[in-house]
């Protein structure tokens, strides 16, 4: 009978013993699980945090490259337009220049305007400026030229060179052609390193001196 008792003891303690172990290695389980899910949630924070923080870096880097090329683009883009600009405003000049310079050489080849400035250095304004001296008046070569070189010059102004005669001019005065002169006339003094010059290109730079700055007043804005 004793013998049945301590049996059945000794199987209700193993038993008891049996239910405490699984319950003890059930909770130290758990425990276990709880803090590998706490570390993997940790971790898995720390990765998303760490993930943020390239992220915000590489973000800060590319709007700060985008900026840089932004400005650079806005720099290059003004560079462009100054330089058009002023290329343009340079044309412009060019242009301006040339075109003054065709209306005086076409003008000072008109019949009237040769045949006067012809006669006027000859006269009164050579004997004012240069006295007794023996004069050279010198006029575009294309005003003696033949008629195969001279196809472009107006003929009445060609042949109104060609019949001032000696006594149309005073002694010492010789009417010669030169091929530096385009239209107008130069008076030079024979022998000396003198002369008036009323060629085309030194009216065209008279005029241009006064012209030229308020063009460029112009093309500035200032007027």
């Amino acid at each position: 009978m004793n013998d049945a008792i301590e049996a059945v003891k000794t199987s209700s303690g193993v038993q008891d013993l049996i239910t405490r172990l699984r319950d003890e290695g059930v909770q130290a389980g758990r425990q276990e699980a709880e803090k590998l899910l706490a570390r993997a949630r940790q971790q898995a924070a720390d990765i998303v945090d760490r993930a943020q923080a390239e992220a915000d870096s590489l973000l800060q880097r590319a709007e700060a490259e985008i900026a840089r090329d932004k400005s650079a683009a806005l720099e290059a883009l003004q560079l462009a337009a100054r330089d058009t600009s002023l290329d343009l405003r340079s044309r412009l000049i060019s242009g301006f220049e040339r075109y003054v310079k065709r209306l005086v050489s076409a003008a000072t080849m008109e019949e009237e305007v040769v045949k006067c400035l012809v006669l006027v250095l000859a006269g009164h304004a050579a004997d004012e400026f240069i006295k007794d001296k023996a004069l050279q008046i010198r006029v575009s070569h294309a005003l003696f030229a033949d008629s195969q070189e001279q196809d472009q010059v107006d003929e009445r102004a060609r042949q109104t060179v060609l019949e001032i005669s000696s006594e149309m001019l005073r002694q010492g005065v010789e009417l010669v052609s030169d091929r530096d002169v385009k239209g107008g006339a130069r008076v030079q003094v024979v022998g000396e390193n003198l002369e008036l010059d009323l060629s085309d290109e030194a009216i065209s730079a008279m005029i241009l001196s006064h012209l030229l700055p308020r063009f460029r007043a112009i093309l500035a804005g200032e007027e």
